[in-house]
């Protein structure tokens, strides 16, 4: 019987009125878990838990707070295989794209230990005669974070440990597709004794969403998704009055001028679009070759496109898994034969290729060039295994291309010219740039930054925004009778 998830509400494990869904592997189709999709009653409950620590939470101090942090780091590192074995197993990655999902994710759990010099204010002697002025920093209450199916060891990391050592209290709703990763790190926490309500995990989908994002006594909501979804989030949680972090979808561009080093370039190329079988937002959707570069790039990664070796992620020498869901794969499929018939060319067409005898949702990588741009396959985040190419003159055509369309999360260039790459970081409308990088991740303590309808708020996730995020300024100026003249 696969084991069956609970919510955790001020400390205890608890099961949900609603109804459950099963939980599979995408490798296989086994079920491996079920989970509740919570109501808004289980959510309220979550809050009123986390009101009612709040206060005293906020009252430890900051010194206190991370010790606690201090030890998840210990047990997220003594669990560092297990973890990993789950996201595979729940999400479909390799195990190395797991373990290195597992190593970002803890980053931010080090910088977070910080908080004691991160969140430090600031004071002006003598603004005017006799008197003070004291910046403070205080956290907010209780706060949201909601999560995707994509990293979801990670992720819940971006959010969680600064908002608890700020002072906050937290309410956690992880993606009804990967809840199981989630739930093994808070146990991992109630291990810890951490003071009941200052965390609570609320399982579920739409229904504890909305109950999230409208609940009065809910300060603030972090969320990672899909560009339509971090929209309505919101637009909702800031029509109730909240601050709001949303992190959307991206199409991310990849241009390549012909001096880049073409057999590095390609190998980082392949691996940006099709690592964790192109299922994150930072994935390399389209190459943008510029003159000369279409005919040394294209046998390139066409060849590495159709040598990937596709499977079950557990298994030694795979480099690429399945995507979600059944669900996933067919919207895929959909999209690319919708390209081919718009007439796109198919270089590498992997979306019916069979893989595996037991089951699960594998595509393998796909590479289309000459795709029309007012297609479905142009316009929007396939998340998927599928590179789409489009060639270009000069340099001018090329960032041009990268600033034409909504989305901002991340664009990269490969170059071995200085010039070129200085003028790429200036005019590229993207929030994250890579040179010779093909995933520009930030490390823990940058912002993961977002632009146009990649995100939706004002500070983003990790870093210094975080501490900004969860916490309010106050400011105090202070007069007092000077005694020497009393």
């Amino acid at each position: 019987m696969p084991a069956e998830l609970l919510n955790y509400i001020g400390g205890t494990w608890a099961r949900s009125a609603g109804a459950s869904i099963a939980i599979d592997n995408p490798a296989t189709a086994e079920v491996i878990s079920t989970a509740p999709l919570s109501t808004a009653e289980d959510v309220d409950a979550a809050v009123r838990a986390a009101r009612t620590a709040f206060p005293g939470w906020r009252r430890t101090p900051p010194v206190d707070r991370v010790q606690y942090l201090f030890a998840f780091k210990q047990r997220l590192e003594q669990d560092f295989a297990g973890l990993a074995r789950v996201v595979t197993d729940e999400c479909g990655k390799t195990l190395a794209e797991a373990e290195g999902e597992l190593r970002r994710g803890i980053e931010n759990v080090e910088v977070a230990c910080g908080i004691p010099s991160l969140m430090m204010g600031a004071t002006v002697e003598d603004i005017a005669s006799g008197i003070d002025e004291i910046m403070l920093r205080q956290p907010l209450g209780v706060v949201a974070v909601i999560t995707p199916f994509n990293f979801p060891g990670m992720i819940p990391l971006w959010f969680l440990p600064y908002a608890i050592a700020c002072g906050n209290t937290v309410v956690l709703k992880p993606s009804e597709k990967t809840p199981v990763t989630v739930a093994r790190m808070i146990g991992l926490l109630d291990e810890l004794n951490l003071p009941k309500g200052v965390l609570n995990l609320v399982h579920g989908g739409r229904e504890a969403v909305d109950a999230m994002v409208d609940h009065p006594g809910i300060r603030a909501v972090s969320f990672v998704g899909s560009s339509p979804v971090a929209r309505y989030v919101y637009q909702r949680a800031a029509a109730s009055g909240k601050r709001v972090q949303c992190q959307g979808g991206a199409v991310n561009p990849l241009v390549i001028l012909p001096d880049a080093d073409m057999a590095m370039t390609t190998r980082i190329a392949a691996e940006s679009a099709f690592g964790c079988a192109g299922q994150r937002c930072l994935a390399g959707s389209w190459a943008i070759t510029v003159g000369d570069a279409r005919a040394a790039f294209t046998g390139r990664i066409a060849d590495e496109a159709a040598n990937r070796r596709v499977g079950y992620g557990a298994e030694p020498d795979v480099q690429m898994g399945p995507v979600i869901s059944a669900e996933s794969r067919a919207r895929i499929r959909d999209l690319v034969e919708d390209g081919i018939r718009s007439g796109a060319r198919a270089i590498v067409d992997g979306h019916r290729a069979s893989v595996s005898e037991r089951g699960g949702y594998f595509l393998r990588p796909s590479v289309l060039e000459d795709v029309p741009l007012g297609s479905a396959l142009a316009q929007g985040e396939v998340f998927g295994p599928v590179l789409r190419m489009h060639h270009v003159r000069t340099i001018d055509e090329a960032i041009a291309f990268v600033n034409r369309g909504p989305f901002g999360n991340m664009a990269c260039l490969f170059t071995t010219s200085g010039a070129a790459a200085r003028r790429f970081r200036y005019e590229a409308e993207a929030g994250n740039i890579g040179i010779n990088v093909g995933v520009a991740a930030p490390m823990a303590f940058f912002p993961f930054s977002g632009w146009k309808d990649s995100f939706f708020g004002d500070l983003h996730a990790q870093g210094r925004d975080a501490i900004e995020f969860y916490t309010d300024k106050k400011v105090v100026v202070e007069r007092w009778q000077d005694i020497r003249s009393g």
